[in-house]
Protein backbone atom coordinates (compact mmCIF):
# COMPACT_ATOMS: atom_id res chain seq x y z
CA UNK A 1 0.00 0.00 0.00
CA UNK A 2 1.30 3.47 -0.39
CA UNK A 3 2.69 5.77 1.96
CA UNK A 4 -0.67 7.57 3.23
CA UNK A 5 -0.19 11.11 2.15
CA UNK A 6 -2.18 14.13 3.88
CA UNK A 7 -2.48 18.01 3.75
CA UNK A 8 -3.96 20.78 5.43
CA UNK A 9 -4.55 24.10 3.25
CA UNK A 10 -5.93 27.17 4.91
CA UNK A 11 -6.54 30.57 3.24
CA UNK A 12 -4.77 32.95 4.89
CA UNK A 13 -7.80 35.45 4.73
CA UNK A 14 -8.96 35.74 8.59
CA UNK A 15 -7.25 34.18 11.89
CA UNK A 16 -7.53 30.58 12.21
CA UNK A 17 -9.98 29.24 15.14
CA UNK A 18 -10.65 25.94 16.73
CA UNK A 19 -13.22 24.85 13.62
CA UNK A 20 -10.41 25.83 11.05
CA UNK A 21 -7.89 23.92 13.46
CA UNK A 22 -9.85 20.61 13.33
CA UNK A 23 -9.38 20.32 9.84
CA UNK A 24 -5.47 20.37 10.65
CA UNK A 25 -6.35 17.55 12.93
CA UNK A 26 -7.51 14.93 11.84
CA UNK A 27 -5.13 14.70 8.55
CA UNK A 28 -1.84 15.58 10.83
CA UNK A 29 -3.61 12.56 13.18
CA UNK A 30 -4.52 10.46 10.14
CA UNK A 31 -0.74 10.62 8.93
CA UNK A 32 1.14 10.10 12.19
CA UNK A 33 -1.05 7.11 13.04
CA UNK A 34 -0.02 5.53 9.42
CA UNK A 35 3.23 6.37 9.66
CA UNK A 36 2.68 8.79 7.02
CA UNK A 37 3.86 12.71 5.45
CA UNK A 38 1.46 15.37 6.74
CA UNK A 39 1.03 18.43 4.49
CA UNK A 40 1.07 21.99 5.00
CA UNK A 41 -0.42 23.73 1.94
CA UNK A 42 -1.52 27.99 2.07
CA UNK A 43 -3.81 28.89 -0.23
CA UNK A 44 -3.52 31.96 -0.48
CA UNK A 45 -4.69 33.04 -4.35
CA UNK A 46 -6.92 35.47 -2.68
CA UNK A 47 -4.64 38.64 -2.66
CA UNK A 48 -7.40 41.30 -1.32
CA UNK A 49 -8.06 39.41 1.49
CA UNK A 50 -4.97 37.15 2.28
CA UNK A 51 -2.28 38.56 4.58
CA UNK A 52 1.11 37.51 6.41
CA UNK A 53 -0.55 37.93 9.62
CA UNK A 54 -2.99 35.39 8.93
CA UNK A 55 -0.39 33.08 7.85
CA UNK A 56 1.46 34.01 10.96
CA UNK A 57 -1.38 32.98 13.25
CA UNK A 58 -1.92 29.41 11.18
CA UNK A 59 1.92 28.74 11.66
CA UNK A 60 2.29 29.87 15.29
CA UNK A 61 -1.39 28.20 16.02
CA UNK A 62 -0.28 24.90 14.53
CA UNK A 63 3.39 24.71 16.75
CA UNK A 64 1.28 25.11 19.97
CA UNK A 65 -0.85 22.30 19.34
CA UNK A 66 2.25 20.15 18.17
CA UNK A 67 0.73 20.06 14.46
CA UNK A 68 3.65 19.55 13.03
CA UNK A 69 4.32 19.39 9.23
CA UNK A 70 6.76 16.61 7.08
CA UNK A 71 6.50 18.74 4.08
CA UNK A 72 5.81 22.71 3.26
CA UNK A 73 4.52 25.27 4.17
CA UNK A 74 3.94 25.80 0.32
CA UNK A 75 2.07 28.88 -1.08
CA UNK A 76 -0.36 28.99 -4.16
CA UNK A 77 1.11 32.02 -5.04
CA UNK A 78 4.57 31.01 -5.52
CA UNK A 79 3.19 27.93 -7.72
CA UNK A 80 1.89 29.86 -10.83
CA UNK A 81 4.44 29.17 -13.23
CA UNK A 82 3.15 25.32 -12.66
CA UNK A 83 -0.66 25.83 -13.21
CA UNK A 84 0.07 28.10 -16.64
CA UNK A 85 1.88 25.11 -17.85
CA UNK A 86 -0.82 22.70 -16.93
CA UNK A 87 -3.36 24.91 -18.20
CA UNK A 88 -1.34 25.19 -21.26
CA UNK A 89 -1.13 21.45 -21.56
CA UNK A 90 -5.19 21.41 -21.04
CA UNK A 91 -5.91 23.68 -23.91
CA UNK A 92 -3.84 21.63 -26.28
CA UNK A 93 -5.48 18.90 -25.15
CA UNK A 94 -9.14 20.44 -25.76
CA UNK A 95 -9.74 19.69 -21.77
CA UNK A 96 -11.04 23.25 -21.47
CA UNK A 97 -12.15 26.13 -23.98
CA UNK A 98 -12.07 30.07 -23.92
CA UNK A 99 -15.18 31.63 -22.94
CA UNK A 100 -16.55 35.33 -24.00
CA UNK A 101 -19.45 35.76 -22.01
CA UNK A 102 -19.77 39.03 -20.09
CA UNK A 103 -20.55 38.98 -16.80
CA UNK A 104 -23.71 41.46 -17.60
CA UNK A 105 -24.59 38.40 -20.25
CA UNK A 106 -24.44 35.72 -17.49
CA UNK A 107 -26.55 37.87 -15.04
CA UNK A 108 -28.95 38.06 -17.62
CA UNK A 109 -28.97 34.00 -17.68
CA UNK A 110 -29.49 33.57 -14.33
CA UNK A 111 -32.13 35.81 -14.20
CA UNK A 112 -34.14 34.33 -16.85
CA UNK A 113 -33.46 30.30 -15.85
CA UNK A 114 -34.44 31.79 -12.25
CA UNK A 115 -37.48 33.58 -13.45
CA UNK A 116 -38.09 29.79 -15.35
CA UNK A 117 -37.71 27.91 -11.52
CA UNK A 118 -34.56 26.83 -13.40
CA UNK A 119 -31.00 25.89 -11.72
CA UNK A 120 -28.81 29.07 -12.71
CA UNK A 121 -26.19 27.76 -14.65
CA UNK A 122 -23.79 28.63 -17.34
CA UNK A 123 -25.21 27.16 -20.43
CA UNK A 124 -22.56 25.97 -22.66
CA UNK A 125 -22.56 28.90 -25.19
CA UNK A 126 -19.28 28.81 -26.02
CA UNK A 127 -18.48 25.07 -25.79
CA UNK A 128 -17.00 24.02 -28.76
CA UNK A 129 -19.11 20.78 -30.13
CA UNK A 130 -18.77 19.27 -33.32
CA UNK A 131 -21.21 20.73 -35.95
CA UNK A 132 -21.82 23.51 -33.39
CA UNK A 133 -21.72 27.40 -34.89
CA UNK A 134 -19.98 29.67 -32.13
CA UNK A 135 -21.20 33.29 -31.47
CA UNK A 136 -18.89 35.80 -33.26
CA UNK A 137 -15.50 36.37 -30.90
CA UNK A 138 -16.35 39.72 -29.37
CA UNK A 139 -13.59 42.31 -30.03
CA UNK A 140 -11.32 44.00 -26.70
CA UNK A 141 -12.82 41.29 -24.51
CA UNK A 142 -10.33 38.45 -22.79
CA UNK A 143 -11.95 35.22 -22.25
CA UNK A 144 -12.29 33.44 -19.59
CA UNK A 145 -10.93 29.36 -19.80
CA UNK A 146 -13.66 26.85 -18.81
CA UNK A 147 -13.26 23.02 -17.79
CA UNK A 148 -15.26 20.80 -20.47
CA UNK A 149 -16.86 19.01 -17.55
CA UNK A 150 -17.98 15.42 -19.10
CA UNK A 151 -21.97 15.58 -20.50
CA UNK A 152 -24.20 12.51 -18.95
CA UNK A 153 -23.48 9.93 -15.96
CA UNK A 154 -22.36 10.57 -12.59
CA UNK A 155 -19.39 11.79 -10.65
CA UNK A 156 -19.51 9.53 -7.22
CA UNK A 157 -16.76 9.00 -4.45
CA UNK A 158 -17.40 7.08 -1.07
CA UNK A 159 -16.79 9.60 1.65
CA UNK A 160 -15.44 8.09 4.28
CA UNK A 161 -18.03 10.36 6.64
CA UNK A 162 -20.87 10.75 4.60
CA UNK A 163 -20.79 7.18 2.57
CA UNK A 164 -21.53 7.18 -0.88
CA UNK A 165 -21.91 10.31 -2.81
CA UNK A 166 -23.13 10.46 -6.73
CA UNK A 167 -23.81 13.48 -8.75
CA UNK A 168 -25.22 13.52 -11.98
CA UNK A 169 -22.85 15.27 -14.49
CA UNK A 170 -25.49 17.43 -15.98
CA UNK A 171 -25.93 18.90 -12.80
CA UNK A 172 -22.65 20.97 -12.98
CA UNK A 173 -21.89 23.58 -15.93
CA UNK A 174 -18.55 24.36 -16.98
CA UNK A 175 -16.06 25.75 -14.17
CA UNK A 176 -14.23 28.45 -14.68
CA UNK A 177 -10.86 27.69 -14.23
CA UNK A 178 -8.61 30.64 -15.35
CA UNK A 179 -9.65 34.12 -14.81
CA UNK A 180 -9.21 36.73 -17.81
CA UNK A 181 -6.08 38.06 -16.76
CA UNK A 182 -4.98 34.55 -16.84
CA UNK A 183 -4.40 33.33 -13.15
CA UNK A 184 -5.92 29.66 -12.38
CA UNK A 185 -8.98 29.50 -9.45
CA UNK A 186 -8.98 27.69 -6.81
CA UNK A 187 -10.43 24.35 -7.89
CA UNK A 188 -7.75 23.54 -10.28
CA UNK A 189 -5.28 24.75 -7.97
CA UNK A 190 -6.70 22.55 -5.68
CA UNK A 191 -6.59 19.63 -8.01
CA UNK A 192 -2.93 20.38 -9.47
CA UNK A 193 -1.45 20.53 -5.59
CA UNK A 194 -3.02 17.39 -4.86
CA UNK A 195 -2.03 15.45 -7.80
CA UNK A 196 2.18 17.51 -7.55
CA UNK A 197 2.39 16.82 -3.81
CA UNK A 198 0.76 13.23 -3.96
CA UNK A 199 -2.14 13.25 -1.87
CA UNK A 200 -4.04 10.07 -0.67
CA UNK A 201 -6.40 11.16 1.56
CA UNK A 202 -8.53 14.43 1.70
CA UNK A 203 -9.69 15.40 5.01
CA UNK A 204 -11.65 18.79 5.35
CA UNK A 205 -14.47 20.62 6.48
CA UNK A 206 -17.95 19.22 4.49
CA UNK A 207 -18.34 22.84 2.85
CA UNK A 208 -16.55 21.76 0.27
CA UNK A 209 -18.79 18.59 -0.52
CA UNK A 210 -20.24 20.45 -3.42
CA UNK A 211 -16.18 21.28 -4.89
CA UNK A 212 -15.30 17.35 -4.75
CA UNK A 213 -17.57 16.33 -7.99
CA UNK A 214 -15.94 19.18 -9.66
CA UNK A 215 -12.22 18.19 -8.74
CA UNK A 216 -12.54 14.66 -9.28
CA UNK A 217 -13.49 15.43 -12.97
CA UNK A 218 -10.51 17.92 -13.56
CA UNK A 219 -8.55 14.79 -11.75
CA UNK A 220 -9.70 12.28 -14.32
CA UNK A 221 -9.16 14.86 -16.90
CA UNK A 222 -5.68 14.78 -16.31
CA UNK A 223 -5.11 10.99 -16.11
CA UNK A 224 -5.29 10.78 -12.49
CA UNK A 225 -7.61 9.15 -9.72
CA UNK A 226 -8.54 11.17 -7.01
CA UNK A 227 -7.56 10.84 -3.50
CA UNK A 228 -9.68 9.14 -0.73
CA UNK A 229 -12.32 12.30 0.87
CA UNK A 230 -13.31 12.30 4.17
CA UNK A 231 -15.82 15.81 4.51
CA UNK A 232 -16.09 16.53 8.27
CA UNK A 233 -18.88 17.94 9.68
CA UNK A 234 -18.98 21.90 10.47
CA UNK A 235 -17.83 22.56 13.93
CA UNK A 236 -20.38 25.06 15.44
CA UNK A 237 -20.19 27.57 18.36
CA UNK A 238 -22.31 27.46 21.65
CA UNK A 239 -25.03 29.42 19.98
CA UNK A 240 -25.64 26.72 17.65
CA UNK A 241 -24.01 28.97 14.72
CA UNK A 242 -21.38 27.74 12.43
CA UNK A 243 -18.22 28.83 14.26
CA UNK A 244 -16.09 31.34 12.06
CA UNK A 245 -14.88 35.04 13.49
CA UNK A 246 -18.13 36.92 12.66
CA UNK A 247 -19.49 34.58 15.42
CA UNK A 248 -17.25 35.39 17.73
CA UNK A 249 -14.86 32.85 17.25
CA UNK A 250 -11.00 33.22 19.00
CA UNK A 251 -7.91 32.66 17.17
CA UNK A 252 -6.76 29.58 18.52
CA UNK A 253 -3.74 31.47 19.54
CA UNK A 254 -6.16 32.96 22.63
CA UNK A 255 -6.11 30.19 23.93
CA UNK A 256 -3.31 29.45 24.75
CA UNK A 257 -2.52 33.14 26.08
CA UNK A 258 -6.04 32.16 27.97
CA UNK A 259 -4.00 29.64 30.00
CA UNK A 260 -4.74 26.35 27.87
CA UNK A 261 -2.29 23.19 27.49
CA UNK A 262 -1.20 21.96 23.80
CA UNK A 263 -2.39 18.42 24.63
CA UNK A 264 -5.94 19.60 26.34
CA UNK A 265 -6.53 21.53 23.02
CA UNK A 266 -5.48 17.99 20.76
CA UNK A 267 -7.90 15.81 23.62
CA UNK A 268 -10.70 18.64 23.06
CA UNK A 269 -10.51 19.27 19.44
CA UNK A 270 -10.46 15.09 18.85
CA UNK A 271 -13.74 14.54 20.38
CA UNK A 272 -15.21 17.38 18.18
CA UNK A 273 -16.06 15.20 15.67
CA UNK A 274 -13.94 11.35 16.57
CA UNK A 275 -14.80 9.05 19.51
CA UNK A 276 -13.18 6.02 21.23
CA UNK A 277 -15.78 4.29 22.91
CA UNK A 278 -16.39 6.77 26.57
CA UNK A 279 -13.26 7.91 26.71
CA UNK A 280 -12.97 11.19 27.11
CA UNK A 281 -9.79 12.08 28.37
CA UNK A 282 -6.48 10.60 26.87
CA UNK A 283 -2.92 11.44 25.65
CA UNK A 284 -1.41 12.61 22.79
CA UNK A 285 -0.33 9.57 22.02
CA UNK A 286 -3.61 7.28 23.34
CA UNK A 287 -4.80 9.73 20.57
CA UNK A 288 -2.68 8.98 17.71
CA UNK A 289 -2.73 4.71 18.72
CA UNK A 290 -6.53 4.97 18.44
CA UNK A 291 -7.05 7.21 15.59
CA UNK A 292 -8.95 6.25 12.14
CA UNK A 293 -11.33 7.41 9.72
CA UNK A 294 -13.99 4.91 10.69
CA UNK A 295 -14.80 6.49 13.72
CA UNK A 296 -15.06 10.30 12.91
CA UNK A 297 -18.86 11.63 13.71
CA UNK A 298 -21.54 12.50 11.09
CA UNK A 299 -23.22 15.36 12.75
CA UNK A 300 -22.25 18.41 13.49
CA UNK A 301 -20.30 18.90 16.95
CA UNK A 302 -20.83 22.03 19.57
CA UNK A 303 -18.17 23.84 21.06
CA UNK A 304 -18.82 23.85 24.86
CA UNK A 305 -16.27 26.44 26.64
CA UNK A 306 -17.22 24.70 30.16
CA UNK A 307 -16.01 21.27 28.54
CA UNK A 308 -13.32 22.70 27.08
CA UNK A 309 -12.12 23.75 30.78
CA UNK A 310 -12.86 20.84 32.42
CA UNK A 311 -10.71 18.57 30.22
CA UNK A 312 -7.91 21.28 30.41
CA UNK A 313 -8.38 20.58 34.66
CA UNK A 314 -7.86 17.29 33.98
CA UNK A 315 -4.49 17.32 31.87
CA UNK A 316 -3.40 20.66 34.15
CA UNK A 317 -3.67 18.19 37.36
CA UNK A 318 -1.98 15.31 35.57
CA UNK A 319 0.90 17.19 34.32
CA UNK A 320 4.78 16.81 35.93
CA UNK A 321 4.82 19.93 37.90
CA UNK A 322 8.50 20.70 36.52
CA UNK A 323 6.45 20.59 32.98
CA UNK A 324 4.06 22.81 34.03
CA UNK A 325 6.08 25.38 36.06
CA UNK A 326 7.48 26.77 33.16
CA UNK A 327 4.19 27.88 31.68
CA UNK A 328 2.71 28.79 34.31
CA UNK A 329 6.17 30.95 34.52
CA UNK A 330 5.22 32.65 31.32
CA UNK A 331 1.96 33.74 32.51
CA UNK A 332 3.81 35.36 35.31
CA UNK A 333 6.57 37.11 33.32
CA UNK A 334 3.25 38.27 31.28
CA UNK A 335 2.76 40.16 34.28
CA UNK A 336 5.98 41.13 35.20
CA UNK A 337 6.53 38.88 37.69
CA UNK A 338 9.12 36.95 38.27
CA UNK A 339 9.52 33.10 39.17
CA UNK A 340 12.33 31.04 40.69
CA UNK A 341 13.04 27.31 41.42
CA UNK A 342 9.64 27.08 44.38
CA UNK A 343 7.33 27.17 41.50
CA UNK A 344 7.28 23.69 40.62
CA UNK A 345 6.15 22.96 44.00
CA UNK A 346 3.86 25.87 44.17
CA UNK A 347 1.93 24.46 41.05
CA UNK A 348 2.06 20.79 42.83
CA UNK A 349 0.14 22.58 45.88
CA UNK A 350 -2.45 24.47 43.78
CA UNK A 351 -3.10 22.91 40.24
CA UNK A 352 -5.89 21.01 41.28
CA UNK A 353 -7.79 24.12 42.29
CA UNK A 354 -7.41 25.39 38.36
CA UNK A 355 -8.45 24.86 35.19
CA UNK A 356 -5.70 27.10 33.18
CA UNK A 357 -2.73 28.54 33.57
CA UNK A 358 -3.70 31.74 33.85
CA UNK A 359 -5.72 30.86 37.06
CA UNK A 360 -2.60 28.89 38.58
CA UNK A 361 -0.45 31.53 38.46
CA UNK A 362 -2.68 33.74 39.87
CA UNK A 363 -2.06 31.88 42.96
CA UNK A 364 1.54 31.63 42.43
CA UNK A 365 1.56 35.27 41.77
CA UNK A 366 1.24 35.78 45.84
CA UNK A 367 4.66 34.13 46.28
CA UNK A 368 6.52 36.27 44.06
CA UNK A 369 4.56 39.80 44.60
CA UNK A 370 2.21 41.92 47.17
CA UNK A 371 -0.96 40.90 47.73
CA UNK A 372 -3.96 42.79 48.08
CA UNK A 373 -6.88 41.28 50.27
CA UNK A 374 -9.63 43.16 50.10
CA UNK A 375 -11.50 45.45 52.37
CA UNK A 376 -14.65 42.73 53.12
CA UNK A 377 -12.21 39.95 53.77
CA UNK A 378 -9.68 42.02 56.30
CA UNK A 379 -13.18 43.44 58.12
CA UNK A 380 -13.91 39.11 57.93
CA UNK A 381 -11.01 38.00 59.35
CA UNK A 382 -8.71 40.41 60.93
CA UNK A 383 -10.49 41.36 63.60
CA UNK A 384 -9.24 43.14 67.20
CA UNK A 385 -9.95 39.65 68.87
CA UNK A 386 -7.38 37.76 66.54
CA UNK A 387 -4.11 40.36 65.88
CA UNK A 388 -2.99 38.90 69.27
CA UNK A 389 -3.02 35.46 68.12
CA UNK A 390 -1.17 36.79 64.69
CA UNK A 391 1.60 38.41 66.99
CA UNK A 392 2.03 35.30 68.75
CA UNK A 393 2.18 33.41 65.74
CA UNK A 394 4.65 35.99 63.78
CA UNK A 395 7.19 35.04 67.40
CA UNK A 396 6.97 31.42 66.70
CA UNK A 397 7.55 31.24 63.15
CA UNK A 398 10.67 33.84 63.52
CA UNK A 399 12.41 31.13 65.50
CA UNK A 400 11.25 27.42 64.19
CA UNK A 401 12.50 25.61 61.71
CA UNK A 402 11.50 26.45 57.67
CA UNK A 403 9.45 23.11 57.13
CA UNK A 404 6.20 21.97 57.37
CA UNK A 405 6.32 20.11 60.73
CA UNK A 406 8.03 23.14 62.69
CA UNK A 407 5.17 25.44 60.95
CA UNK A 408 2.59 22.95 62.12
CA UNK A 409 3.83 22.47 65.16
CA UNK A 410 3.73 26.73 65.71
CA UNK A 411 0.51 26.76 64.60
CA UNK A 412 -0.71 24.38 66.88
CA UNK A 413 1.17 26.39 70.01
CA UNK A 414 -0.47 29.37 68.74
CA UNK A 415 -3.80 27.42 68.74
CA UNK A 416 -3.70 26.09 71.84
CA UNK A 417 -2.37 28.69 73.79
CA UNK A 418 -5.28 31.29 72.92
CA UNK A 419 -8.00 28.83 72.80
CA UNK A 420 -8.56 29.51 69.39
CA UNK A 421 -10.10 26.08 66.84
CA UNK A 422 -7.98 26.06 63.52
CA UNK A 423 -10.12 28.03 61.22
CA UNK A 424 -10.25 31.48 63.64
CA UNK A 425 -6.91 31.43 63.01
CA UNK A 426 -6.40 30.18 59.66
CA UNK A 427 -8.57 32.07 57.97
CA UNK A 428 -6.98 35.79 58.60
CA UNK A 429 -3.50 34.07 58.56
CA UNK A 430 -4.47 33.28 54.77
CA UNK A 431 -5.87 36.32 54.33
CA UNK A 432 -2.37 38.04 55.23
CA UNK A 433 -0.31 35.85 53.46
CA UNK A 434 -2.29 34.84 49.70
CA UNK A 435 -5.03 37.26 49.98
CA UNK A 436 -7.92 35.11 50.04
CA UNK A 437 -9.42 32.91 53.29
CA UNK A 438 -9.67 30.44 50.71
CA UNK A 439 -6.04 27.79 50.11
CA UNK A 440 -4.68 24.60 50.61
CA UNK A 441 -3.03 23.51 54.08
CA UNK A 442 -1.93 25.93 55.47
CA UNK A 443 1.46 24.66 57.01
CA UNK A 444 2.45 23.91 53.28
CA UNK A 445 1.33 27.16 51.73
CA UNK A 446 3.74 29.21 54.81
CA UNK A 447 6.23 26.49 53.88
CA UNK A 448 6.39 27.73 50.28
CA UNK A 449 6.38 31.54 51.24
CA UNK A 450 9.73 33.46 52.25
CA UNK A 451 9.98 33.58 56.23
CA UNK A 452 10.23 37.00 55.78
CA UNK A 453 7.48 37.40 53.74
CA UNK A 454 5.42 35.83 55.38
CA UNK A 455 6.69 37.55 59.19
CA UNK A 456 6.13 41.01 57.32
CA UNK A 457 2.33 40.34 56.10
CA UNK A 458 1.85 39.06 59.60
CA UNK A 459 3.05 41.71 61.42
CA UNK A 460 0.90 44.17 59.00
CA UNK A 461 -2.35 43.13 60.39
Amino acid sequence: MSTVRTRFAPSPTGFIHLGNIRSALYPWAFARASGGVFILRIEDTDLERSSQAAVDVILEGMQWLGLDHDEGPYYQMQRMDRYKAVLADMVAAGLVYPCYMSMAELDALREKQMAAKEKPRYDGTWRPEPGKTLPPVPEGVKPVLRFRNPQGGVVAWDDKVKGRIEIANDELDDLVIARPDGTPTYNFCVVVDDIDMDITHVIRGDDHVNNTPRQINIFRALGKEPPVYAHLPTVLNEQGEKMSKRNGAKPVTQYRDEGYLPDAMVNYLARLGWSHGDDEIFSREQFLSWFNLDHLGRSAAQFDEAKLRWVNAQHLKAMDDNVLAPLVAQQLTRQGVQSDARLPRICGLFKDRCDTTVALAQWARAFYAEVSPSAEERAQHITEAVRPALASLAERLAVCAWDKPAIAGAIKETLVAHGLKMPQLAMPVRVLVMGTAQTPSLDAVLELHDRDTVLGRLRNS
